[in-house]
């Protein structure tokens, strides 16, 4: 084959080192494997993927003298792959439902989604047989696998962030041979490519969530859980702890959910859009517009925006939902990455229990692994009981504040049920312990059974938490039973601060309340 030229990139945009290396490297494939070969390139999001497939197209043509397709799963990204090879001098053609295929032979390239592709591949309108090079854009997606019969007599070149299939019943060592590993991204925030990520994240129950057919939480499942007031509370509560007054993009599953996620903040007084897939492209525009020049805008989203949307300003993203596909995790987390003017980090605050699932974003992930052998990983997964038999409830920043007196706020339910259960006593014990060691915490920080009432209201979520482990300790969790029990240790506790605040106050504090 001809020398490729990794100097100074003449068209388009000027590549960084680490690309000029998988450049060629990629290259070095071209003419050393069979043509039919079928090779995946893995590189983060953030890293420029059309960038070098862009550069590769112009080389190849160039180069081999032979016709390249590029694949897409989206209408905008297909728009935005032909811009970016026009920016290389690539002379492309979109083909879509309306496209026009007589002017074909004028084009050495075409860009093109994968069911119109296929329609215009079974009524043979379109000419591939002299097409070398078919480039598959967000190649985990399986939908593309269909069109590569069409192709026998050319090199197949993936492309992803994650090499881990959308479909656990298609592996993707299944139709790619081989796995080229790019740049990781603690590489490319040490060499200040990316920014970093600065990770939040809230502990939350999602044993109420059900999985779908496709191996993810279900929209109903997951609406049902976010759309709550508490967790209404939680988001804005966290928004306000870590990303207040940043430019935030919040991802939601479910567009019920965005829009009362849109109503909270707005509530809250707080500049927000709501954006999902039955928008307009012209109501997209203007909010797209409006997120870009605000400094401190949110926009609630549902997946729309996970691929296909830059926006370098993003300084937090929140998952408001939890997923089990790394690839959307990795997708959403990307969002923010991009380096911007002097933006070095980024904040990211996790409310699906995401980070316990997938570990760190940027984390040394041995990919080639995951390629060879995605069961073993999938199956290394923790599951939502296992990460949340883990959990320690932690009082939100602004409650823990009207207990700064208390210094053991933490009551380990599993620990005291397991240790009250040998010596013999009944499991409501356990509550009994519990109700004590609440009222503690309460009247040490009061100087009044009024003001001890007003704090055990304000530790609600902490009391749901114990009661919810203490139902799996008992093995019974019907919804009404661990609802009641909820009920009734509130209405206990508060019996509790009535009867016993005085003698517990003077126990505590040496001396009875002062009375005014």
């Amino acid at each position: 084959m001809a020398e490729t030229n990794t100097s100074q990139v003449k068209v388009g945009k000027e590549l960084y080192g680490y690309q000029k290396d998988a450049l060629q490297e990629i290259f070095n494939r071209f003419g050393t494997a069979p043509k039919d070969y079928h090779l995946l390139y893995q590189l983060p999001t953030g890293g420029g993927k059309t960038v070098i497939f862009s550069e590769i197209v112009r080389r190849y043509i160039e180069t081999f003298k032979k016709k390249v397709l590029v694949l897409t799963h989206r209408i905008e990204l297909s728009k935005q792959t032909s811009r970016m090879l026009d920016e290389f001098g690539v002379n492309n053609k979109i083909i879509n439902s309306t496209a026009q295929l007589d002017d074909q032979d004028d084009y050495n390239c075409f860009v093109a989604m994968v069911e119109t592709l296929k329609n215009r591949l079974t009524d043979e309108k379109l000419d591939i047989s002299d097409i070398g090079l078919v480039i598959v854009d967000e190649a985990h997606y399986n939908s593309f696998t269909k069109i590569f019969k069409f192709f026998d007599d050319a090199f197949i070149l993936g492309v992803t962030a994650t090499p881990l299939s959308s479909n656990i019943k298609l592996p993707m060592f299944e139709n790619y041979q081989e796995l080229f590993v790019g740049e990781p991204i603690h590489h490319l925030i040490e060499s200040g490519y990316l920014a970093q990520a600065n990770m939040y994240s809230y502990n939350v129950g999602l044993t109420s969530l059900e999985v779908g057919a496709n191996g993810d939480y279900t929209v109903k499942s997951s609406e049902d859980l976010y759309m709550n007031t508490d967790m209404l509370s939680k988001l804005v509560s966290a928004y306000e702890e870590t990303a207040k007054g940043k430019k935030t993009l919040i991802f939601n599953n479910g567009i019920n959910t965005s829009i009362q996620v849109f109503h909270a903040f707005k509530k809250a007084g707080y500049p927000i859009a709501h954006l999902d897939n039955t928008n307009t492209k012209k109501e997209r525009e203007l909010i797209l517009k409006w997120f870009h020049k605000t400094p401190n805008a949110i926009i609630s989203s549902v997946s729309i925006l996970t691929t296909g949307f830059d926006e370098p300003s993003i300084e937090a993203i929140i998952l408001n939902r939890a997923t089990k596909s790394l690839t959307l995790y990795y997708q959403m987390i990307g969002r923010g990455s991009r380096i911007f003017g002097d933006k070095k980090t980024f904040e990211v605050i996790d409310l699906g229990n995401n980070f316990h699932r997938f570990g760190p974003w940027g984390a040394d992930l041995d990919w080639q692994k995951m390629f060879r052998a995605p069961d073993y990983y999938l199956d290394a997964i923790l599951s939502d009981e296992e990460i949340e038999s883990t959990f320690r409830y932690e009082l939100p920043a602004d409650i823990k504040k009207e207990f700064e007196k208390s210094t053991d706020t933490y009551f380990d339910m599993k620990k005291v049920y397991i240790d009250t259960i040998k010596t013999g006593e009944s499991s409501k014990r356990v509550l009994e312990k519990s109700i004590i060691h609440h009222a503690k915490m309460c009247i040490e920080n009061s100087e009044d059974v009024f003001d001890a009432l007003i704090l055990a209201k304000m530790i609600g979520e902490e009391i749901d938490d114990r009661i919810n482990r203490y139902a799996k300790c008992i093995s019974k969790s019907t919804h009404n039973f661990v609802t009641w029990l909820k009920d009734d240790y509130r209405k206990k506790l508060n019996a509790y601060l009535r009867s016993n605040f005085d003698e517990d106050f003077e126990e505590i504090h040496g001396h009875p309340p002062i009375e005014e």
